[in-house]
């Protein structure tokens, strides 16, 4: 039941790409364009350090799957494409080995195929201590990821309707595991509430998980005999929605959801992220390419994000965040109704002032 339950998120999710690429709320984000603040791009540097953390590069492929056959061959060809890129990993949930300790290679095989990378394991928000220490054990994980899915769990036929205990549970395995905590949304987005009582949890980083791309409340949706849950198809917040609502939370940020290009990379680095996270689109490449595609893609991306970087002249992912942005349309009206002011981030670069200094010190 768990393994064809798997198979099922893969193939539908895979469905949904067919219609992604189209707009989201990321067209609603745009830089400033300064003509003259480029950069050297020797001096572009992808590296990233958050809550402790230091990755090579700012992007990560993002939880997908595990649990079958099928998707334990994903899971290995994911962790090769990682490998060979350089970039960090998360496993799909691993409440089907909890529940069926035969599946655990399905899991495994992404360490044994990546020996050297940064691995997260991944659970739910209902698992105890003693499973997200065998989660983390299995995979001789760098940090845990705890995904949030209230509104999945409730679509899923099949799914969990008691959510009480979810705060004390995440406060108990963050004091309980030894590597660090990132809680993640799976596609709903977390609000800048959220964020900040994670951070009382003891969460060392939130990954916004915003809507925008795979949207698991029509994949469960789709499982369902009567399709009667269509209307939750728009539920919750966009990923630069959840980025600008967050901003000033206290913990570090992790983007994901929706991201379909090194741009919209650019612009979540932009609006705060540490990191930004794909899968969906990644799953597709790699079903439809293999590892070689999947691989392709990434170092493309890897590399046109330099470049975007060095056109706007940050020599980190962190300077990418003091650039000029503008924020358009419903997202710049959810702003309003949060009361966040979008005009203090289309200002402030400081670049002619920046632009002077430099110009004065060269003489």
């Amino acid at each position: 039941m768990i393994a064809e339950r798997k198979d099922d998120h893969v193939r539908l999710a895979v469905e949904q790409q067919h219609g992604q690429g189209g707009r989201n709320q990321f067209d609603e984000v745009s830089f400033v364009h300064h003509a003259l603040a480029g950069a050297d791009r020797p001096e572009v540097s992808l590296r990233t350090r958050f809550a402790g953390i230091e990755w090579p590069v700012p992007l990560y492929i993002n939880a997908m799957t595990g649990g079958s056959a099928k998707t334990g061959v994903i899971n290995r060809d994911l962790a090769i494409a990682a490998r060979e890129t350089g970039v960090p990993i998360a496993s799909g949930s691993m409440s089907a080995y909890f529940k069926d300790p035969s599946s655990a290679d399905t899991f495994a095989v992404m360490r044994r195929e990546n020996p050297d990378g940064f691995l997260m394991a991944n659970v739910n928000a209902t698992t105890n201590v003693d499973n997200a220490r065998r989660a983390v054990g299995l995979l001789a994980a760098d940090a845990l990821q705890i995904h949030l899915n209230t509104v999945q769990e409730t679509v899923m036929p099949e799914g969990d309707r008691s959510f009480a205990s979810w705060v004390p549970r995440i406060e108990e395995i963050a004091a309980g595991v030894d590597v660090p905590v990132i809680v993640k949304e799976v596609g709903f987005g977390l609000s800048r509430e959220t964020v900040a009582l994670l951070g009382k949890l003891g969460v060392r980083v939130a990954d916004v998980g915003g809507r925008g791309g795979t949207n698991f409340a029509r994949i469960e949706n789709g499982r369902r005999a009567g399709a009667d849950y269509a209307y939750l198809d728009d539920w919750g917040q966009s990923t630069a929605a959840c980025l600008l609502d967050s901003q000033e939370s206290g913990i570090p940020l992790l983007a994901s959801g929706g991201v379909r290009h090194p741009l919209d990379v650019a612009r979540s680095l932009a609006l705060g992220a540490a990191a930004v996270g794909a899968s969906g689109g990644f799953l597709k490449i790699l079903l439809d390419g293999g590892v070689p595609a999947l691989v392709e893609r990434i170092t493309t991306w890897l590399d046109h994000l330099a470049g975007l970087m060095t056109a706007l002249g940050a020599r980190t992912p962190a300077e990418l965040a003091r650039c000029d942005v503008l924020v358009h349309g419903g997202l710049r009206d959810f702003c309003a109704d949060r009361g966040i002011d979008t005009r203090r981030i289309a200002q402030r670069s400081g670049f002619l002032s920046t632009t002077d200094r430099t110009t004065r010190s060269t003489r």
